[in-house]
């Protein structure tokens, strides 16, 4: 019997599937060899390269094989980059948060204030579980990181801890709270897509987030007791210069006081920056004002309010060079700004239009057909599921994008199967949600390794919580623990 030819401008399922798959290999061969050649400064416009050369394959390949009109991808590229404008706002606010809260001394102080307190045995438990806490309370691992985590990687190097599992310990600790907050909106938007009242899901969550975090701060633990920690008078060198170079007073911690009591009360995300910037670069004129004119000096002359002014405004945008007298301590204190912020907006435009692509070719769609002969048996389900939103994180390179495809692409699978919609759910925000920062060019991936100076595959390995909570999730559903199934449909 003959194969039926399909019609002229059309694909066969298996050679849509193959022709899908090709932008993939294409951008993985691609990044590959930018690390390869360019190491960590691949992100300063190699990656972008690939991500934008990957798009224009994948768009002549559907308008080829699938008769894609041009007006598509337009619109599908139009879609996507309009909806991260809030989040490039949020990541050059953050910019300036790294600026004036280091200029004014507040990461210093906390630096100085926490090597003091905490012991440095204890560090990696204590990192983990002070992110986890406020990241709950705010909803928000950006917010988290960008605030509590930069003091605690000043923290951290001060004992002696490497860069990679410092970062570990506060993406860990910051995607618990995102992941489980009712005031995440990824965790919202996993329950309204689904269809599950919010309280519902955020339980069933804890069958296998909780599990996933004991296993992660017991390995927190261990990696603590045992790590050769910076000897005492090596971390006094760092109180030593950080206190004879800034005006360290409990004041300063008035700013991060009121930004948390902004958080608290649900106050907008852009607001809550750009008012914790204000505040800050208040505070530096206030207890800095020195080193605001040392810096002001350097950009311009004039009057002493025209030096205070450059001083404050170089603060907020610009990376600024704090000479200590120390390298060690320079590195603490050497705050990116708004321009710091650039290649990783730039990079995220750039994955945003491959995504969209993908997308509007049709190609995600395709590939996910792979997956249907997984989901036969519970944990298969499960299983695909959670690799398919792992997979998205990558592929679309941002994980709102992910957990909105993962759960069309399984919703009716689900309900044909009689399986409860906070299954799909949970286990789209196990992956999706989670896994979003390991990957070095997707937008999480690339804002906290931006955000904390830390190249994504470094601190990759020690994101304990991160990778086990996929893995839970599919020994959960292989337990069957919980798990209810009603007459399939």
């Amino acid at each position: 019997m003959t194969t039926p030819t399909p019609p002229a401008g059309k694909a066969s399922p298996a050679k849509g599937t193959l022709v899908s798959l090709i932008p993939i290999a294409v951008l993985v061969a691609l990044l590959a060899l930018d690390i390869s050649v360019f190491g960590s400064d691949a992100i300063l416009g190699a990656s972008q390269v690939s991500l934008l050369f990957s798009a224009g394959v994948c768009i002549a390949l559907s308008m080829f094989f699938f008769k894609t009109p041009w007006k598509a991808f337009e619109d599908a590229i139009k879609a996507n980059v309009g909806d991260i404008t809030t989040a490039i706002v949020i990541l050059l606010l953050i910019g300036g948060i790294s600026g004036t809260w280091t200029v004014s001394g507040i990461v210093p102080a906390f630096i100085c204030y926490g090597v003091k307190i905490i012991s440095p045995k204890v560090f990696l438990l204590t990192a983990c579980v002070i992110c986890a806490f406020v990241s709950v309370m705010t909803g928000s691992s950006w917010t988290t990181i960008a605030t509590i985590g930069v003091a605690l990687m000043g923290i951290g190097k001060a004992q002696g801890f490497s860069d990679g599992i410092i970062a570990g310990a506060i993406i860990s600790g910051a995607y618990f709270g995102d992941k489980i907050s009712p005031l995440s909106d990824t965790t919202v938007m996993a329950s309204s897509l689904n269809r599950v009242p919010l309280f519902d899901h955020i339980r069933y969550l804890m069958m296998t987030t909780v599990p996933s975090m004991t296993v992660a701060l017991v390995i927190f633990t261990v990696l603590g007791l045992s790590a050769h920690t910076a000897d005492p008078a090596e971390i006094r060198v760092y109180t030593d210069v950080l206190e004879a170079r800034f005006h360290l007073t409990p004041w300063l911690m008035v700013v991060p006081v009121l930004t948390a009591v902004l958080i608290a009360r649900k106050r907008p995300a852009l607001v809550v920056l750009g008012l914790s910037v204000l505040m800050a670069a208040v505070a530096a004129l206030l207890f800095q004002t020195d080193l605001v004119r040392e810096i002001g000096r350097s950009v311009t002359t004039g009057s002493p309010a025209r030096i205070l002014f450059a001083g404050t405004v170089e603060t907020v945008y610009n990376t600024v060079s704090i000479p200590t007298g120390n390298e060690a301590v320079d590195a603490l204190v050497a705050p990116r700004g708004m321009l710091g912020m650039l290649n990783t907006i730039y990079l995220i435009i750039a994955a945003m239009c491959f995504g969209a692509c993908m997308k509007a070719g049709g190609m995600i769609t395709r590939i996910s057909s792979l997956l249907v002969p997984l989901t036969r048996t519970r944990t298969g389900l499960v299983a695909s599921t959670v690799l398919t939103g792992t997979a998205l994180d990558g592929l679309v390179s941002d994980q709102y994008l992910a957990i909105i495809l993962t759960s069309d692409m399984f919703r009716d699978t689900y309900a044909r199967e009689g399986y409860e919609a906070r299954l799909l759910s949970r286990s789209v925000e196990d992956s999706a949600t989670v896994t979003s920062p390991l990957f070095p060019w997707s937008s999480c991936g690339m804002t906290q390794a931006t955000i904390l100076s830390v190249p994504t595959l470094a601190y990759l390995p020690y994101c304990f919580f991160n990778l086990i909570s996929p893995l839970m999730s599919i020994l959960v559903a292989l337990i069957g623990w919980r798990i209810v199934r009603k007459s399939a449909s």
